[in-house]
This record gives C-alpha cells, structure tokens and sequence, in this order.
C-alpha cells in the first residue's frame, strides 16, 4: 500500500499554513490589547468561564486541517493498494538475448522458458488474454492480446535468439503496457536471467505502477553460470527481484525446468491486483463538513460573549 499524488504541484499551497498561524496570532494579540483598554478581562473571564485563547486555538486548528484537506484534494491524493482481481490479462516477456543460450539448463535457458511458458499456457482459464514478446536490445511483439491458445503456442515455439545486443527490460515492459491498455487486470511474466545492461530499472518499476501493472519475474539460470558463445554466463538476479517486489509482483529463482514450472503455477494463485482509491472527492466533503462545523462554532462563541 502506498500513496501518490496525481498533481503535486498543488501541495506548494502548504505553505499558506504558516502564514495563517502568523496572521492569527498577531490578530487575536491585537483584538485582546484592544479589549484590555475598555474592561477587566481576567475578571470577565473568571465570571462566564471563558479563555479566548483556547477557544480561538480549536478555530485554528479548524483552519488548518481545512486548508490541508483542500490542498491534498487538488492535489489529486491518491492511495495505491491490492486489490481483489477475477481475472489476468498476462503479456509473457521473454528474454532473447545472447545470453539465454548458457547452457547450464537443459538443453538451454530459451528452450526452458519457451517450454514451461507454453505449458502454463494451456493451464490458464480458456477466456484469459495472453501476449507475448520477446526482449533484447529491443523488444519483439511475438503476439499481441488474444485467447487463441494455438497463436500464442506458436508465437512462444518460434522466438528465437537475438542478435541485437544487450537486454533492455524497460522497453519490454513499455511494449507490454502498450498491449495490455484497455485490460482491468494487467500482469507481465518476465522471463531472463537478469543480464539487464540498458534501460532504467527505477522508470520500469515506476511506469509499471503509475499503470498499475504486476510484473513477476522469473529468474532463468544459475548462479554458477553456463556456457555460451562468448563464455560463462551467471545469473543475475537482483534487478528482476526489485521489479517484482516493487510492483507487487512475485519473483522465483528457477535454477531447473521443474522450479520454472513451479514458478508458473504459484503465479496462477495470485488473485490480487494493483488498485486505487482517488481520496479527492471525499476529503472535500470532510473539508465542507469542516468549513459548517467552524461556522457553527463561531455562532456559539458569539452568544457565549
């Protein structure tokens, strides 16, 4: 759970708060000088019960939680928190760069991936929207949103590897936002071994969640590494661990096909989603509510004096 708000600009008007304590300070101190001169204060104090001060401190207070809760409405206040979901729309992300071809599961990274995300699949409810894509340097759209399970097995067995270099998560999480508009319930599956050289992970998790997307990712390889073309390739899991974990999403360490088919079978057990409740409207009626609270208690101090 977290908050944000959609126009932030307007909590500079924050500000004000000081200046409304300095200005009611400085006139309750003018407006009791004044009263000094004409009569005994402290005598007519003793006799009604009243302390003018106390009674002008709860009208501050009055004031400010008001200016506050105005402040925070325009600002679009917002909170962010998991909500339950009926069903996903998944984009699977698969990671095709040179380094998905280490060998150090059977009879490699890519193989893998293609295999259990096929199954998972054929193991998802017959009406669930499924894309795929496919990332390096660039990302590839395989198959954009559809229920024909046959089209996304085909899109999934004919990915191949790259030559494009480097691996950029960012633009393939772009891409699978790009599919997924329109979709209540938005999840990406993302399948690497966490070689991530080019784009930012903090704007991936950020664009995620400003479009309120789960990202699970699922970490393909060991941590001892396999052989490929140009060497030993080694996992790196860290950058697909803070994705996850950021947008709400599950990781999984996959170091064997089993543990990935595993990994596919808790994120069919995910029944939650990323949501939010624009607060805008109710602190405004708390501000009304406030502002006829105030009103009436400056007609009892009225009749009180």
């Amino acid at each position: 759970m977290f908050i944000s708000f959609t126009h932030p600009f307007y909590l500079g008007f924050l500000f004000v708060i000081p200046f409304l304590i300095f200005f009611h300070f400085f006139g309750l101190k003018t407006i009791l000088g004044k009263a000094l001169r004409f009569a005994n204060f402290e005598a007519i104090s003793r006799i009604k019960g009243v302390d003018l001060y106390s009674r002008n401190f709860s009208l501050l207070i009055f004031d400010i939680v008001f200016v506050v809760l105005l402040v925070f409405a325009l600002s679009g206040f917002t909170l962010h928190t998991e909500v339950k979901a009926s069903s996903f729309s998944y984009i699977i992300a698969i990671d095709s760069s040179e380094s998905m071809s280490a060998t150090d599961l059977s009879p490699d990274r890519i193989s893998v991936a293609k295999e259990t995300a096929i199954n998972f699949v054929e193991t998802l409810p017959y009406d669930s929207p499924i894309g795929v894509i496919s990332f390096s340097g660039n990302s590839v759209i395989e198959q954009e949103l559809t229920n024909n399970d046959q089209e996304i097995r085909f899109a999934i067995e004919n990915i191949i590897l790259s030559g494009v270099g480097g691996t950029d998560v960012y633009e393939a999480v772009l891409v699978s936002i790009g599919l997924l508009k329109g979709e209540k319930s938005k999840a990406i599956i993302l399948l690497s071994d966490g070689q991530i050289n080019t784009g930012n992970i903090f704007e991936t998790i950020g664009y995620a969640k400003e479009n309120h997307v789960l990202i699970h990712s699922i970490a393909i390889g060991t941590a001892e590494g396999g052989e490929t073309s140009y060497g030993i390739s080694k996992l790196d899991e860290e950058s697909l661990k803070s994705i996850a974990y950021n947008t709400g999403g599950k990781f999984f360490n996959a170091g064997n096909r089993e543990e990935v088919e595993k990994s596919f079978s808790e994120i069919l057990q995910v029944t939650e989603r990323l949501g939010e409740v624009n607060l805008a409207p109710y602190l405004i009626i708390f501000s009304i509510i406030l502002f006829v609270l105030k009103g009436f208690l400056v007609s009892v101090n009225k009749i009180l004096w």
